[in-house]
């Protein structure tokens, strides 16, 4: 679900508007493949008296990390890292909504971190510190972290630029 235009200010653009990267559902869809692989497998193998308890005991556990998945899944579909002219919006949450919010002006620093697999798949974590009681916000598994770094530092960069040239 992408970011509501309706929370934006007047005259606030849209940047970057990012979903965490796809390989956090990587483990959550192996898990289901092997599932029902292990379904399938048991209801063609496993022959008489034996078969049906052991078909339905693989069914639950497809039922289970079918679960698993669906709430893995939503999560990342409702987890937005937007990037705006005027500011840096995380918010997630499936029913329970959570949002933080970082003026851009109140960002000092912008570190990102890839292990060699995440480079790998192009993934990394981003943190950003900023001004005030809170300090770092850790955003996980940012697609093209460097990329991201590069597009918050330039709209830093111009928000700062923008508010020396106002009297």
């Amino acid at each position: 679900m992408p970011f509501p235009r309706r929370l934006l200010d007047e005259g606030e653009v849209v940047v970057l508007d990012l979903r965490p990267h796809w390989w956090v559902l990587a483990r959550s869809t192996a898990l289901l493949v092997l599932s029902l692989a292990v379904a399938v497998t048991v209801s063609i193998v496993v022959p008489g008296v034996a078969h049906d308890p052991v078909l339905i005991a693989s069914l639950i556990l497809v039922l289970v990390v079918l679960v698993r998945f669906i709430r893995r899944y939503a999560r990342w579909g409702t987890t937005n890292m937007v990037l705006t002219t005027e500011r840096l919006v995380v918010r997630t949450g499936v029913f329970v909504k959570r949002g933080r919010e970082i003026p851009l002006e109140r960002i000092n620093d912008i570190t990102y971190r890839q292990r060699l697999f995440e480079r790998m798949i192009g993934a990394g974590d981003l943190f950003v510190e900023s001004g005030g009681e809170r300090g770092q916000q850790v955003l996980r598994m940012v697609p093209r972290p460097v990329r991201v770094q590069q597009a918050i530092h330039r709209q830093v960069m111009q928000s700062r630029a923008v508010a020396n040239d106002e009297p």
